[in-house]
């Protein structure tokens, strides 16, 4: 990277630890290192700490303390969702879900199928959006689980999660959504809602790598996907990791205050920026332009690669994606986009730009004094815009030479 200045629009593949995360953490590595399972004061006075975190956690989602399980990540709370639905109904094998899931659900549902499992994956639309009749008709008897995302990892499109909870409901099906990205964007009130078990990871909201959240709403039925020791109430074995769910709970606690300032500050400069990307030629936003996070715009530049964009916005200090960091280094369209039918000469060229509170006004100024620089280089080198271009000004009479 040129210089030192790093604009940081990533948010969506992790975020910086809050400040104040870090400091909230630190005296759990040195000063109170006890076991939070131990019968002693000392453990015990950790245990506590546990329990106030886990309260934190709660009051962010509108759930109860108990309903709040800790785990390693997002991925290990959708795995652990999906395989203690089938294990705990072992009569039924069929799991609803989506063609745009994170590969946290995705993957291991078309690992299921390998089992012999029967999985329907639902359809998007153009615009990213979920059909609810199609997903009301996609639930038979043998259904043992409905997994929909509350929000795109990549286009950040909202889907109707607590209404397609309540169908679920109404036909005795338990639902699970990762809301990995949502979570500390959106309001969430799981008190209100039919949702079974929902997944998020910590450091998706300013909390560390390695830390996840599972909520599993009071009687449903649940098998644990790790086994061992009793902790997390016997649902979740392995000692706890006291430093990191002190720095969930922080970050938990912060989401509740940064939730207007998300809605606010963060979405103005996603829309400062995405209406400064968009007078690039042949430009055009992926998704939902009123359904979606406040954060996170997903723009394609046709006729052009998303990685060279990616390796020349890095040259100047600009961290973005071109979809989930978990498929990073695939040279195949974003799966996300394939589903919602864009155009392969734009799939190619997608970015996502995911902001966050730490962003600002001169973050936005730098990415678009950047940006029109970096598309008209590389669209010189491509033979595909060329074509384009002399498409777009041909006039009656017009002779290719």
């Amino acid at each position: 990277m040129s210089g030192e200045r790093v604009v940081y629009m990533d948010n969506n593949a992790t975020t910086q630890a809050a400040p104040e995360v870090v400091a909230a953490m630190l005296p759990f590595f040195g000063e109170y290192y006890g076991n939070p399972s131990s019968m002693h004061n000392f453990g015990g006075q950790v245990g506590a700490k546990v329990d106030t975190a886990r309260g934190q956690v709660a009051q962010l989602l509108g759930a109860s303390p108990e309903e709040i399980v800790f785990t390693s990540c997002g991925t290990e709370s959708d795995n652990t969702a999906l395989n203690s639905a089938l294990a705990s109904q072992p009569g039924k094998r069929h799991i609803v879900t989506t063609r745009v899931e994170h590969p946290a659900v995705l993957n291991t549902c078309q690992g299921l199928v390998a089992q012999g499992y029967e999985v329907t994956f639902l359809k998007v639309d153009r615009q990213g959006n979920l059909d609810l009749e199609a997903a009301a008709e996609a639930i038979r008897e043998d259904t043992a689980l409905v997994s929909v995302m509350w929000a795109n990892n990549e286009t950040g499109v909202i889907f109707p999660v607590p209404e397609i909870a309540e169908i679920c409901a109404a036909k005795g099906v338990l639902f699970h959504t990762d809301a990995v990205q949502a979570v500390g964007k959106v309001p969430i009130d799981l008190a209100g809602t039919a949702i079974s078990m929902l997944a998020l990871s910590g450091h998706k909201l300013h909390a560390p790598k390695g830390i996840g959240v599972l909520y599993i709403k009071k009687g449903t039925p649940f098998v644990p996907f790790i086994k061992g020791g009793h902790q997390e109430h016997g649902r979740r074995a392995g000692t706890e990791n006291v430093p990191y769910i002190i720095g969930m709970g922080k970050a938990a606690e912060l989401a509740r205050t940064r939730m207007d300032e998300e809605n606010t500050k963060v979405k103005a400069l996603r829309d400062r920026l995405e209406t400064g990307l968009l007078e690039i030629e042949a430009t055009m936003v992926n998704g939902d332009p009123d359904r979606r996070l406040p954060n996170t715009t997903s723009v394609s530049f046709e006729y052009v690669e998303g990685e060279s964009i990616l390796l020349h916005l890095s040259s100047q200090g600009i961290c973005a994606s071109s979809g989930s960091a978990c498929t990073s280094g695939s040279l195949e369209p974003s799966h996300v986009l394939r589903a919602m039918g864009v155009p392969f000469t734009a799939a190619h060229g997608s970015i996502r730009f995911s902001l966050s509170v730490y962003n600002t006004e001169a973050d936005v100024d730098h990415v678009l004094a950047n940006m029109p620089g970096i598309i008209e280089r590389l669209r010189a080198m491509s033979p595909f815009w060329a074509k384009y271009q002399k498409t777009q000004c041909a006039t009656p009479g017009y002779v290719e030479p």
